[in-house]
């Protein structure tokens, strides 16, 4: 039995993972703001606690909450975040730098929190929740998407620093999942290209990701809280997990198409 903290638990991939991981018999802590959302997560075991990712005296008391209750943290499952989609020019600087708050910055002053704990222990997981979204970008997603390949350099950097004190680390790329994070970076979208030079372009971009994100061409996020559980219980971590709809063939592509052919394929799908 590991001793697990998931953050972004109340809802979609965190939510479901938190389950299958209590379900497999670790103690799961599941943090989130929306505690009453976190509630249904006792009945399969999973122990709700609050956490602010931006605030960084939240992030210590809840490692503290569990270092008191437990006396170690085994795996550290980084899964909060959000996507905000427009255009560059349409998107305020404050809003860019909350996609970086949530993405990484809180992430990452939750990890150092955890990191001497885990060195004391001489063993431990962090498993970063990216997206196949860190390795190339769509139309109208360049903030969400800095976020991503940040982490990605950010989890690269990571791995090789904390390998020799025993702990591993992996980030989980998921392709096209069936969840409300399409349907809401669609919202974001067309509501801040309202009135201005993109909304056209923009419009027809968010009502395509709303038609994607509502059919049935998108992976069941069951895949995901399998992947992340089998990274989890395997006696090696991989360094990624590139898994879900559309993440293999676009990574792919993405690697040996010209950039200018991507860039028009990706404006043509979008």
């Amino acid at each position: 039995m590991a001793i697990i903290l998931i953050t972004g638990a109340s809802s979609g991939i965190g939510y479901q993972t938190a389950e299958l991981l209590a379900q497999n018999g670790h103690k799961v802590y599941g943090a989130a703001r929306r505690m009453d959302k976190l509630e249904k997560l006792k009945s399969v075991g999973v122990e709700p606690i609050y956490l602010d990712i931006t605030n960084e005296e939240s992030c210590r008391k809840l490692v503290d909450t569990i270092i008191d209750n437990e006396g170690q943290i085994d795996i550290l499952i980084n899964n909060a975040g959000y996507g905000s989609y427009g255009a560059i020019e349409d998107v305020p600087l404050e809003e860019a730098k909350r996609q970086f708050e949530v993405n990484l910055f809180g992430l990452a002053a939750l990890t150092k929190l955890v990191l001497p704990h885990m060195r004391h222990q001489k063993a431990g997981r962090i498993i970063n929740i990216s997206s196949m979204g860190g390795r190339f970008t769509t139309y109208f997603g360049a903030w969400y998407h800095a976020t991503k390949y940040a982490l990605e350099a950010f989890s690269d950097a990571l791995r090789m620093e904390v390998k020799p004190f025993g702990i591993d680390v992996s980030l989980i790329e998921p392709g096209g999942i069936k969840t409300n994070w399409g349907l809401i970076a669609a919202d974001h979208l067309a509501e801040s290209a309202k009135g201005g030079t993109y909304e056209e372009a923009a419009l027809k971009t968010a009502t395509s990701m709303r038609k994607q994100y509502s059919g049935n061409m998108m992976s069941d996020p069951k895949i995901i809280s399998k992947t992340i559980s089998k990274a989890v219980s395997s006696k090696r971590m991989r360094a990624r997990y590139l898994i879900g709809f559309g993440a293999k063939p676009l990574v792919f592509l993405h690697t040996i198409l010209p950039t200018r052919i991507f860039d028009w394929l990706i404006m043509r799908a979008s």
